[in-house]
């Protein structure tokens, strides 16, 4: 028994022995190795962009609202209007688009608020941030404001004698009723825009029961659809009412409550802009239609991946209804024509007329209406 308590006490005094030249060794290497050049591991280019993004929109809620340590040492007397700090952790934790960060002034203003409590009410300030392509917006630990009084009772149908006042929050517009609105701006007169979508006035007109003919004559069934700068939703409003289709619309709150009025007619609004991808899968939709909101004003590079986008969910046999797009002549002929016949859809219908309005007649732009059919297969 002695015998074996002595070999193992040796076999311990040898283990720690050589755990401590080990470590000496080891030791001795990092302080009198230099290698050329530190050895890194591959970090992928698009994980370095989202980490500079966030970055850089840390910096500049950092510069707008610095810490109580960086005060000290600079001198700056912090605000005493200053967001609470653990709103930086937030930013840093939510999805934050890469654009954002090109507007710090405007991000500093949206984010001033007190978590856990409720948000600020400005849909200016979130309109544009949207439109200059900050979404989704990073304000997250909120609860939203609603109407003190919610509509009763709820249209059932979309198109109700009238759209019920207590569903939308006043305060931000000129207007403060349906009423006015209907008066001062003509997408607000449901029964007049409804009449425009179903009669045949001008060859630039493609009524809704001529369309679904069409289709039905090509044994294409439409039941999903997107309208894409829909208004008030008119559109989805028809097909949902005479056929049963059911189509999402698209719709910015720019100077009126346009995505109350969509929802308040039982119809899905999306508030996303132009720019912005398409919130459904690949290969979905039977239609894809581009109201007035899609014109020469979009930015080239945004049209063409708008176009693009609308190919990814078009199902094969899908259409694509350009209504009313404006452009100068010109550039329909050099420009946006040939960009369109990139996507490779047979031509259902393509009618150009003269913009006869004071602008359009200036600049010499027209009017297109386009009916598309995306191939069955590529």
């Amino acid at each position: 028994m002695g015998f074996t308590m002595g070999w193992n006490l040796l076999l311990l005094m040898a283990m720690v022995a050589t755990n401590i030249l080990s470590l000496y060794h080891l030791s001795s290497t990092l302080v009198s190795s230099k290698s050329p050049s530190p050895i890194h591991s591959p970090v992928p280019d698009h994980l370095l962009h989202q980490l500079r993004t966030i970055r850089a929109t840390i910096n500049h809620l950092t510069r707008h609202h610095p810490s109580s340590d960086t005060a000290t040492t600079t001198g700056v007397k912090p605000s005493s209007s200053a967001v609470p700090q653990d709103l930086l952790l937030y930013s840093h934790l939510s999805s934050i688009a890469s654009s954002c960060h090109n507007h710090p002034d405007l991000l500093h203003k949206y984010m001033s608020y007190t978590p856990f409590s409720i948000c600020p009410h400005d849909p200016e300030l979130q309109e544009t941030l949207i439109l200059n392509g900050c979404h989704p917006l990073p304000r997250r630990r909120c609860f939203s404001k609603t109407p003190s009084k919610p509509p009763s009772p709820i249209p059932l149908h979309p198109f109700p004698t009238a759209l019920p006042d207590s569903g939308v929050i006043w305060s931000k517009y000129a207007c403060k009723s349906f009423a006015c609105l209907s008066e001062k701006q003509p997408g607000f007169d449901l029964q007049k825009q409804r009449q425009s979508l179903v009669t045949f006035s001008s060859e630039l007109d493609l009524p809704i029961p001529q369309f679904m003919q069409i289709a039905k004559s090509a044994n294409s069934v439409i039941r999903l659809g997107i309208d894409i700068g829909g208004g008030t939703g008119t559109f989805a409003a028809v097909m949902k009412e005479l056929y049963n289709v059911t189509v999402l619309t698209t719709t910015m709150n720019i100077n009126a409550p346009y995505n109350e009025a969509v929802a308040l007619r039982g119809l899905v609004p999306l508030h996303v802009p132009l720019q912005q991808r398409l919130p459904v899968f690949d290969g979905v939709l039977d239609l894809v239609r581009c109201g007035r909101a899609v014109n020469r004003w979009i930015p080239l590079v945004v049209m063409e991946f708008m176009l693009y986008d609308i190919d990814r969910v078009l199902r094969g046999g899908g259409y694509l209804w350009l209504d009313r797009f404006f452009s100068r002549r010109v550039d329909l002929e050099k420009v946006y024509g040939p960009m369109i016949g990139k996507l490779g859809y047979k031509i259902v219908k393509w009618a150009v007329a003269n913009k006869t309005d004071s602008g359009g007649l200036k600049h010499e732009e027209v009017y297109l209406t386009a009916l598309l059919q995306k191939p069955a297969s590529k």
